[in-house]
């Protein structure tokens, strides 16, 4: 075995193995839990959006999106997490995969190729694209909001169901390909099972030379924070524009005519509800979403920030459950047709009999 996978061992052992019986059995069923949340949440939107003619609009179009995306990590990502903790604890062993990278096989040395499939090859590309995904349609919802705020008469002009289905589709096809970039790009990056972050990660290939990232691999996973900060940026200056512009409007309708209050130059009331909800969105994915962009720039600064890599990954990962609830204490439309899905029974119930 390599150097570099015997250190990944040693790791692993240290992070994992050695770790209190409880604490890996609260861990367990904090992913467990953290995964029927996920889908539960994310399938129930999906249900509403697609299912209520209400909801059939660009918005809604870009709810599902965000939805497919956190409903990807739930069924995928936090799933292979589970697994391998799972075995670790009922065989006190690791799967093989968890002790080598996508580079190298168990019990190979120097730059030998992977003959087996390493299930990071494909978990740490789609955890990575959702991710992008998700910044990308909280980006393009702000968008959205803000062309109905700002520009209510435009609104139906500019923002129509196929330029939005083209938009979605650019925005998975765009993210998924920046996903592969560093291991299509770069020989010196591999895929492996990061034993204190408990998650697939991009990580120094078996042919890097050296413990340190090279400049070429280090320049390719930065385009990760530089993307992601770009957008976020965008959006929250957007989103603050925005609901700028609604306070100055609330402000000033206490004073306006009736009949200025209905003018169509002014957005509606439903607008400034969603654009309300929308910056919720977006305050609770830039502080789920910060602390592993301040990881990932650290890392690849040379910092291996164990602990705070475990909670920087599945507080982001925890995010993919926390639309559904966003969505249902802001939107009264969409709490109403969750509860007749999810409780048909008492809806039934409480109907008056025809």
């Amino acid at each position: 075995m390599s150097e570099a996978a015997a250190a990944l061992d040693a790791a692993h052992c240290a992070a994992c193995c050695c770790a209190p019986t409880s604490s890996k059995i609260l861990m367990v069923v904090f992913l467990v839990l953290l995964t029927l949340a996920i889908l539960l949440g994310n399938l129930v939107t999906l249900a509403v959006v697609l299912g209520t003619k209400h909801f059939h609009t660009p918005q809604g179009y870009l709810k599902a999106s965000l939805a497919a995306a956190d409903l990807a990590v739930g069924a995928l990502v936090v799933p292979l997490t589970v697994y391998a903790e799972v075995s670790l604890m009922v065989r006190d062993a690791a799967p093989d995969w968890v002790s080598h990278n996508s580079q190298a096989t168990a019990g190979t040395t120097g730059t030998t190729r992977a003959t087996g499939f390493h299930p990071c090859t494909v978990i740490g590309p789609v955890f990575a694209g959702c991710t992008l995904v998700s910044i990308s349609t909280i980006f393009l919802l702000t968008v959205e909001r803000s062309i109905a705020v700002l520009r209510p008469l435009h609104k139906e002009s500019v923002i129509t169901r196929r330029r939005t289905t083209v938009l979605i589709a650019s925005s998975w096809v765009g993210s998924f390909l920046l996903a592969v970039c560093p291991v299509v790009f770069s020989d010196e990056i591999a895929l492996e099972y990061n034993s204190c972050s408990r998650m697939c990660n991009y990580a120094l290939g078996s042919t890097a030379v050296g413990g340190e990232f090279p400049s070429r691999a280090w320049k390719i996973l930065l385009l990760f924070p530089v993307f992601d900060f770009t957008l976020l940026g965008g959006t929250v200056v957007i989103n603050v524009i925005s609901l700028s512009t609604i306070r100055r409007y609330s402000k000033r309708r206490k004073h306006l005519a009736e009949s200025e209050c209905q003018s169509a130059s002014k957005p509606t009331f439903s607008d400034i509800k969603a654009a309300k909800i929308i910056g919720t969105l977006t305050l609770v994915f830039t502080v789920s979403f910060t602390p592993i962009a301040v990881f990932v720039v650290g890392n690849v600064l040379g910092n291996e920030w164990c602990n705070f890599s475990f909670f920087s990954f599945w507080i982001l990962a925890s995010n993919s459950g926390l639309n559904v609830i966003i969505y249902s204490v802001r939107d009264h439309k969409f709490r109403m047709r969750a509860q007749k899905l999810l409780f048909p029974c008492s809806f039934s119930k409480s109907a008056p009999n025809t």
